[in-house]
């Protein structure tokens, strides 16, 4: 539940804490999103059709072959999480969709813990909905978004970091971010007392 998510996450303090949720498109394309709350980074999350779809009817309760069922977007959302140092990987906020019904597995392999918003309370998520909103430029709805490939989404989230916000002071989420991931890396300052 939301309401167990650290204090720290909701004033955005501290780097590592992100929103995640999908955008969809026409025949069960999608795109996943993960978005820093601190430095409003976002992170395109590739979700290619499985092998087989299309080919044979779909089957009640059978595999997930859009790409974005459990077992995909498990696979794909720690792909794209481990990349990132583990500091900057605490936790995950998340709607209530069944894609990430394997999140306990989730956070076994990455050490972040997941939570979730509570029902039909998008502004729980702010800033994912906010990003969503403008990856709508790249990605109108009623398109079939698995003809984008990884390559094109990671220039898509590239083009958003290098996009000043008002927010952030008019400094760019790869700004903020590149001072998180820079901060890290810092050694500690000895005391002198």
């Amino acid at each position: 539940m939301l309401s167990e998510r650290p204090a720290e996450a909701d004033d955005r303090a501290v780097p590592g804490h992100w929103e995640g949720d999908l955008i969809i498109g026409t025949g069960r394309s999608a795109i996943g999103t993960l978005i820093e709350r601190s430095s409003r980074s976002t992170l395109l999350v590739h979700l290619p059709r499985l092998e087989g779809w299309g080919k044979t009817p779909a089957v009640k309760n059978g595999a997930a072959l859009g790409g974005y069922g459990a077992v995909a977007m498990n696979a794909a959302l720690a792909s794209s999480i481990t990349a990132l140092p583990i500091q900057l990987r605490k936790t995950l906020t998340w709607d209530r969709g069944k894609e990430l019904s394997g999140h306990a597995q989730f956070t076994l392999n990455t050490g972040t813990k997941v939570f979730f918003a509570d029902p039909h309370s998008p502004w729980q998520r702010p800033t994912n909905e906010n990003t969503n909103g403008l990856l709508r430029q790249y990605f109108p709805k009623g398109t079939d978004l698995s003809r984008w490939s990884a390559e094109d989404l990671e220039a898509v989230a590239l083009a958003l970091n290098n996009r000043p916000r008002k927010v952030l002071g008019w400094r760019t989420p790869a700004e903020v971010f590149t001072e998180q991931l820079q901060s890290l890396q810092q050694p500690g300052v000895a005391s002198t007392s």
